[in-house]
């Protein structure tokens, strides 16, 4: 019986020490859980703030385009430069 009771007393120290190892994992895994739910909130708002740094960087573009198009109509091409240059000797006496 003493063998017996050994073996009951090994098996027992066994489980009580797989018993703290899951509630020590537990504990560590919950702390995680909570640090990456903590980090959700702040993806989230990093998400806003480079969708709202997209679109003034947008507007923004738009804005240099339309301006650039504008001066690209109001300057002559080559061909005109070159025409007003011989008008303008022409004129000239």
């Amino acid at each position: 019986m003493n063998d017996a009771n050994q073996t009951t007393k090994m098996l027992q120290a066994i489980l009580s020490g797989q018993t703290a190892l899951k509630q020590e994992l537990i504990g560590r895994i919950d702390k995680v859980d909570l640090k990456v739910d903590g980090l959700d909130g702040k993806v989230d708002k990093l998400d806003k703030k480079i969708d709202k740094v997209e679109k003034r960087l947008t507007e923004r573009l738009d804005k240099i385009g339309m301006q650039l198009a504008y001066l690209e109509d109001d300057t002559p091409t080559r061909e005109e430069f070159d025409q007003l240059e011989q008008r303008v000797n022409t004129l000239s006496p």
